[in-house]
Parts: structure tokens; C-alpha cells; sequence
């Protein structure tokens, strides 16, 4: 009995994912966080600062694209959470860890879209890795979740690519 309320003190984390593999999803969950972040910080600029004939539309599109990211930052983080790791916090954490560079500028509004397509795809790519190495560590809720994200980041992908599928 004594060994069990130690192992639940020291916070050990019996969930069927040994601890190495559970630290190697981390650091894959923590650039997909970073990727988020980066993600969504673009989008809101993008949504602040979008100008031209079709602002409207994509102004309220840009602005759905990043509520939804906000609400992945958090699940991601608490997932990371959830396997016995702390999250990155901090600009510079994620500028470090993300392929997604920051936005210096002001781009025009097809800059933007172009910018926003590459960027989820970037997002959407680094979620496929994920599920490649949680299928082999078998942590079947991480794969599940790296599903969803593909299917936000593939659909806002396609919905962007429209608008300037005419143009290409």
C-alpha cells in the first residue's frame, strides 16, 4: 500500500507509454504547439491588419481560423501536460521551436492567404509526424488528436487555397 501512495506522490504517470517514448512525443507535441502559436499569432495580424476588396470575408475567415487556434494551443499544451512534461511557455521557447517564421510586415491580402496556406501546411505536416511516432509508441490518444488537427489544418488549407485558386 505504502508503494502505491509513493508512486501517486511522485506523480509517476502509469498510462501504457513508457516514459522515454512519452518524452520523444513531447518534444514532436512541443514544435506542434510552437507551430500553433506562430499559427495563430499570423492569423490574428493578418485579421487586424487584412485591407483590399474582399476584407470582409476574409477578415470574419481569418478571425475563425484563429479562435480555433486558441482553443488548440490549450489542448495541446494539456496534452503534453497529460504525459508528464510541462509545456513551453514563451515567445522565445516557440521561435525556437517552430518552422513557422513570424510575420515582420504587412502583406497584401493575397500575401496573406499564400503566407496562411504554407503555414498550414506546415502545421498539418508536422501533425502527420506525430502520428507516425505515436502509432509506434501506441499512444492511440495522441494519434487521434493529431487526426482532428489535420483534418482543422487541412480543411482551413483548402478553404484558403480557394480563394486564389483562380490566380495560380
Amino acid at each position: 500500500m505504502t508503494n502505491k501512495i509513493e508512486g501517486l506522490l511522485t506523480n509517476s504517470i502509469n498510462i501504457g507509454i513508457s516514459e522515454e517514448d512519452r518524452k520523444s512525443i513531447c518534444q514532436e507535441l512541443n514544435k506542434l504547439l510552437a507551430d500553433t502559436y506562430l499559427l495563430y499569432l499570423k492569423t490574428q495580424n493578418y485579421h487586424w491588419n487584412v485591407t483590399g476588396p474582399m476584407f470582409q470575408s476574409l477578415h470574419q475567415l481569418f478571425e475563425n481560423q484563429y479562435l480555433e487556434q486558441a482553443k488548440a494551443i490549450d489542448l495541446i499544451a494539456e496534452r503534453i501536460r497529460a504525459l508528464g512534461e510541462f509545456a513551453p511557455g514563451s515567445f522565445v521557447a516557440f521561435s525556437k521551436l517552430s518552422s513557422i517564421k513570424e510575420e515582420s510586415g504587412v502583406p497584401s491580402a493575397n500575401e496573406m492567404i499564400h503566407n496562411l496556406v504554407h503555414s498550414n501546411e506546415t502545421v498539418l505536416s508536422c501533425a502527420k509526424n506525430i502520428i507516425a511516432l505515436s502509432d509506434s509508441c501506441d499512444d492511440e490518444v495522441t494519434a487521434d488528436f493529431m487526426i482532428e488537427r489535420m483534418q482543422v489544418h487541412e480543411k482551413n488549407a483548402w478553404m484558403l487555397r480557394s480563394l486564389i485558386a483562380h490566380q495560380a
